[in-house]
């Protein structure tokens, strides 16, 4: 049995010759422009959405950044963040003193959610990250006990030299955490 014996058994060619008769064509013409359209549609917005999205700029930015500043990505914004609390330790003010305590802390929690260590309590996320920061875990927890005194209770009192102390915890642990 030839494959030509075989097409006419399953009637393959009628079907051929059906599909491609000029008459079939025609009638079908609306209908592909109808899916041309379509097509031609969500090509142009998956286009559109790829240029204005955030997340394809952030994937390239962050891969060129790294490569070109031989840190990780959001080293330097880390960096200035961190210097705008150090700031407040400059200006001899204990209200700056707490409030450069509460933002360290506030700034090593984003951080811990950013790398996934998001827990519904403070101290769970500092557990669940405490492979990194095995050495100054407990630091970190007294620190964290501290900016609890400072928010709760108005009459607590801070000295300089205990807030650069609990400033250089917090700083360790963000680098340890964020900088993995």
């Amino acid at each position: 049995m030839s494959w030509e014996d075989f097409y006419n058994l399953l009637g393959i060619r009628d079907f051929i010759y059906f599909i491609s008769s000029s008459t079939l064509q025609e009638t079908l013409l609306p209908v592909k422009l109808v899916f041309v359209g379509f097509t031609l549609f969500f090509l142009v917005a998956v286009f559109y959405f790829m240029l204005n999205s955030s997340w394809l700029q952030y994937k390239f930015l962050e891969d060129v950044t790294e490569f070109f500043s031989w840190q990780s990505y959001g080293a330097k914004q880390m960096a200035k963040r961190w210097e705008r609390i150090m700031k407040k330790i400059e200006s001899g003010s204990e209200s700056e003193y707490k409030l450069s305590i509460i933002e360290a802390d506030d700034f090593l929690k984003e951080t811990l959610e950013e790398r996934g260590y998001e827990q519904e309590k403070f101290e769970d996320s500092i557990k669940a990250a405490s492979r990194l920061i095995s050495e100054i875990l407990e630091q970190v927890l007294e620190a964290h006990q501290i900016r609890n005194s400072i928010v709760y209770n108005p009459d607590f009192k801070l000295t300089e030299e205990q807030a650069k102390k609990i400033l250089t915890v917090y700083e360790t642990a963000i680098n340890a955490i964020g900088l993995e």
